[in-house]
C-alpha cells in the first residue's frame, strides 16, 4: 500500500476490521459506540455527555445511551464532575485501554493484508502489460 492509501484500500481495512471485531469474542459495538468510544480514548482532555454529543452532532440521550453500553462493557464510566454536580464526565477504564490496544493491532493486520494485496495486484498489473 501507498504512503496515502486509496479510499478503497481504507474501506477495506475498515471492513477486514469490522469483521475480525464481529467475529472475535469481545465487545460487538454499533457505530455510535464505536465513535463515542473512540473519540473518549483519542482525543484528550476531560469528556462530558454535553460536549460528546456536540462533537459528535448527535442527541445527548443518544450519547447517553451509548455511554450505558460502553459502561456494561466496563469500556468507559461515567463519573459526577466534582467541580460542576450537574455535569457527567466520562473515565477511560483499564478494559477500554486493553480494547484500544486490541482494535489498533486488529486494524494494523488488516492494513498489512491490504498492502500485500495492492502489491500483488500492482505485480500481476505489470505482468500483464508485459506480457500483453
Amino acid at each position: 500500500m501507498a504512503a496515502n492509501p486509496s479510499a478503497e484500500q481504507l474501506v477495506g481495512i475498515l471492513r477486514d476490521t469490522i469483521v475480525a471485531l464481529v467475529r472475535s469474542d469481545g465487545a460487538d459495538l454499533s457505530a455510535r459506540q464505536l465513535g463515542v468510544f473512540l473519540t473518549c480514548y483519542l482525543q484528550e482532555g476531560a469528556h462530558t455527555v454535553r460536549g460528546l454529543a456536540a462533537e459528535l452532532n448527535v442527541s445527548k440521550p443518544a450519547i447517553t445511551r451509548a455511554l450505558d453500553r460502553l459502561g456494561e462493557l466496563d469500556l468507559a464510566r461515567r463519573k459526577v464532575d466534582p467541580m460542576d454536580r450537574r455535569s457527567v464526565l466520562v473515565q477511560r477504564t483499564l478494559k477500554g485501554t486493553a480494547f484500544l490496544r486490541s482494535l489498533r493491532g486488529t486494524m494494523s493486520e488488516a492494513a498489512t493484508a491490504a498492502k500485500k494485496a495492492a502489491a500483488g495486484e500492482g505485480s500481476s498489473s505489470r505482468r500483464a502489460a508485459a506480457n500483453g
